[in-house]
């Protein structure tokens, strides 16, 4: 009897296995609770967007612009007048087709929440869709980076979504997943802290170009795609990898990396080779960090080996960066970055001493499950405290965070002080889509800068066409950014997925991309 009991259980478990077709098994980074890519930067989302929205341009690996639902374009003489027209075959998950109108809605949402869209938009006019397969976008003046814009690979994305959907105001979320990319979101299997699912859409027509970062074919070899959002402990990750329970782990543990590598039937892929920075961020609405005084003392007391060395660990896997933006790229430069990376901890109490600072405590943000930066808050909250400050470090998970962070209430009736979080490179390589150094006041990335000078610099890059006048004027908006203390970048690093040897195809790009990947 318990032999048929066994090989009937084994049956069902082959049918399921066969009915499901082949399974890519995943350990995101962290917990998916967001849905809306536009609402929030959280990479958990942008990754959610990119399994079922599509976009009108990518970036490839060589960080070029390329067409990705669009098919041709053209721009007047003048640059004011941009017409686009949509490639055949584009449907939604619902059957309707993608088209202008759709296209239309979907940017003038984004260009309300994302720092680079609303740049963009300060020089829109207006758009429109005179076809259905078509759209228009008439600038009030000209600017150097419409399709830089467009086809922005990170944190938000202009994904496009139904009209439908997208006419949902910027400042609530969406909960429609209705979209036209490679995957389609099972609503009805969706428990967040437990599992995300995603199945393949039989529908989606790919590019006939090769895969290459965010652009290409996106070609789908699996049937289904399980997000495993509760295993978050890392000696568990490693185990449920070695034992074959999942295929691949997003971000693994710093500490992690040493079994991995040792083990045969694992491999260590970093397919994001520019990497991440690490900032943290004030909030510039209440004390003690609406003192530009206190923020520089708080810049030159936060170091950024100190937080490299205890968060990553494996020197190889870091460096330290006097930039905003990162490093190695075109418009990275150590202009204006003294105060932070020539300073020591008695430079940062003097300075606190002279702000005028009154004691007022830090709220310091720390998330508990999210292991590429839970080390960061501590390591600030200590050398915050060697400066002379007072710190209230407050631990929950990282959802929470991202939720609480959008408030503007005062630290004491649940808002916030300061966060730490990273950026893939794409979203901190330039001043237009680098969050943290805009200077709009409420219309800012959560901490809400303000800054006129800063703003006026940026519209001059926006409007800039040649390029070694667009780095000088980078520098001076990074000077600007550390004179007025927009944030504290913290250097910059890699977290390589790990994942077993039968899977292969990884695009190189910033983000998590499960296109192209096959299990054999």
């Amino acid at each position: 009897m318990r032999r048929l009991a066994f090989a009937a259980a084994a049956l069902a478990v082959f049918s399921l296995a066969t009915a499901q077709g082949k399974v890519l098994r995943v350990v995101p980074h962290s917990n998916l609770n967001i849905l809306d890519p536009i609402w929030t930067t959280q990479y958990m989302a942008r990754n959610h967007g990119y399994m079922v929205y599509d976009t009108l341009f990518g970036t490839d690996e060589k960080n070029r612009i390329q067409p990705q639902m669009v098919a041709s374009w053209t721009e007047s003489p003048d640059h004011r007048l941009w017409s686009f027209t949509l490639r055949p075959g584009l449907t939604f998950h619902d059957g309707k087709p993608v088209t202008g109108e759709d296209v239309v809605a979907s940017l003038e949402r984004w260009g309300k929440r994302d720092a680079m869209g609303q740049k963009l938009m300060t020089f829109v006019e207006r758009m429109d869709a005179p076809s259905a397969n078509t759209f228009r976008i008439f600038l009030r003046e000209a600017c150097g980076f419409v399709l830089e814009a467009l086809g922005k690979p990170s944190s938000n994305v202009p994904f496009i979504m139904p009209k439908r959907v997208a006419e949902t105001p910027a400042d609530k979320q969406i909960d429609d997943a209705t979209g036209s990319g490679p995957y389609i979101f099972v609503k009805e299997e969706f428990k967040p802290g437990d599992r995300a699912v995603y199945v393949k859409n039989p529908k989606y027509v790919p590019r006939k170009e090769s895969p290459s970062g965010t652009a290409g074919g996106k070609h789908v070899y699996v049937d289904r795609v399980e997000w495993n959002l509760a295993l978050r402990d890392a000696q568990a990750q490693v185990n449920a990898l070695k034992q074959g329970e999942v295929d691949i782990l997003e971000q693994p543990a710093f500490e992690s990396y040493p079994p991995l590598q040792a083990d045969k039937n694992i491999q260590v892929v970093n397919s994001n080779p520019l990497g991440f920075q690490y900032m943290c961020r004030f909030n510039h609405l209440y004390a003690p960090f609406n003192n530009q005084k206190v923020r520089q003392a708080a810049l030159a007391a936060m170091a950024e080996e100190p937080f490299l060395r205890a968060q990553v660990g494996i020197k190889e896997f870091y460096r330290t960066c006097p930039s905003m933006f990162t490093c190695g790229t075109p418009y990275g430069s150590p202009k204006g970055s003294d105060i932070q990376s020539k300073s020591n901890m008695r430079k940062a109490q003097e300075l606190l001493k002279s702000s005028g600072y009154d004691g007022t405590p830090v709220v310091l943000m720390k998330p508990t499950d999210l292991a590429s930066i839970q080390k960061l808050p501590d390591v600030a909250a200590q050398l915050l405290r060697q400066a002379g400050f007072k710190v209230d470090l407050q631990a929950m998970d990282w959802n929470t965070v991202v939720t609480r962070r959008v408030k503007k209430d005062p630290p004491a009736q649940g808002g916030w002080n300061m966060f730490c979080t990273a950026w893939v490179a794409p979203d901190i390589w330039n001043p237009l889509a680098n969050p943290a150094v805009s200077g709009l006041g409420e219309k800012s990335w959560f901490g809400w800068p303000t800054d006129a000078e800063l703003e006026k610099l940026r519209d001059e890059f926006a409007r800039g066409t040649d390029e070694a006048r667009k780095k000088v004027l980078a520098e001076a908006i990074q000077a600007r950014a550390f004179e007025i203390g927009t944030h504290v970048p913290l250097g910059e690093y890699v977290n390589p997925l790990a994942a077993r040897r039968n899977i292969s195809g990884f695009v190189t790009g910033p983000g998590n991309l499960y296109w192209n990947i096959k299990k054999n």
